[in-house]
């Protein structure tokens, strides 16, 4: 049974990505153009945006820094005065592997103001639009992409984990709040995407993906109505997983397989 409304056709759609200068951003706004959505894309850098439009007629850019409250406010006033937004996906993401022996406060925060705050920007700006396009008979979508790193702790996570566990609740209690409404809410799990993010990794990251196949999936997932959508299965199944072992267990496991 879907919880959402199924998205089969993506021509004419307006899809807002932030954070889609490279990765998974990046990939599935050239997916969505190649169906025929109207894509519009934020990031912080204007140059890899202005890249994609030229290359992908039709686009449009709109630079944005997520952490910048009333930046995030005009830009959602600005796309919803040129017409209802279809899909809003937020994609901005920041990591950098940390540890509790090496804790960095000022990279905590960081961490904190984009994936978690920025989040919240984006959210606060978009939802009455989407509830009133609800009442109008459209079905708006919000999608947040988060991790399995944060369905339960991992090491190396200590920063970039709180804060997609954090978009995982968002996700949950928006879904419960939006969706008897008319607001479509997904949440987004990728396992290990190859992404300049993930490239700082100095350990094997198995069932890696591309940027290309991280997009296709998201795709599907929207196709089939999913609430979670995570990707790569063979991988990611296993997690899920973990996330109802008993802590005992839990915790055993997770150092016999990192070593950590």
């Amino acid at each position: 049974m879907s919880l959402n409304p199924r998205i089969t056709n993506w021509q004419g759609q307006r899809v807002w990505l932030i954070g889609a200068s490279t990765g998974i951003g990046r990939s599935l706004a050239e997916a969505l153009h190649a169906r025929g959505a109207q894509v519009i894309i934020s990031a912080r850098q204007q140059a890899p945006l202005m890249e994609f439009v030229a290359q992908h007629p039709g686009s449009q850019a709109l630079p944005l820094d997520v952490t910048d409250r009333e930046a995030v406010e005009h830009a959602a006033q600005q796309l919803n005065a040129q017409g209802s937004l279809d899909l809003v996906c937020y994609c901005a993401g920041y990591y950098k592997p940390m540890r509790a022996d090496a804790m960095d406060l000022d990279e905590l925060l960081r961490h904190q103001q984009v994936n978690q705050t920025g989040a919240l920007h984006v959210v606060a700006a978009v939802v009455p639009a989407m509830l009133s396009a609800a009442r109008d008979g459209r079905a708006p979508h919000l999608s947040l992409v988060a991790s399995v790193a944060g369905l339960r702790g991992l090491p190396q996570s200590l920063a970039y984990g709180p804060t997609k566990a954090a978009l995982i609740n968002l996700a949950e209690t928006l879904f419960l709040d939006l969706r008897p409404k008319g607001v479509a809410v997904s949440v987004v799990n990728p396992g290990f995407v190859a992404t300049p993010l993930t490239a700082q990794n100095d350990f094997h990251m198995p069932a890696l993906l591309t940027p290309a196949q991280a997009a296709q999936a998201m795709l599907q997932g929207w196709q089939r109505g999913a609430f979670q959508i995570h990707f790569p299965r063979r991988f990611t199944a296993w997690l899920q997983l973990l996330r109802v072992l008993p802590y005992r267990w839990y915790f055993a496991l997770v150092h016999r397989m990192t070593g950590l």
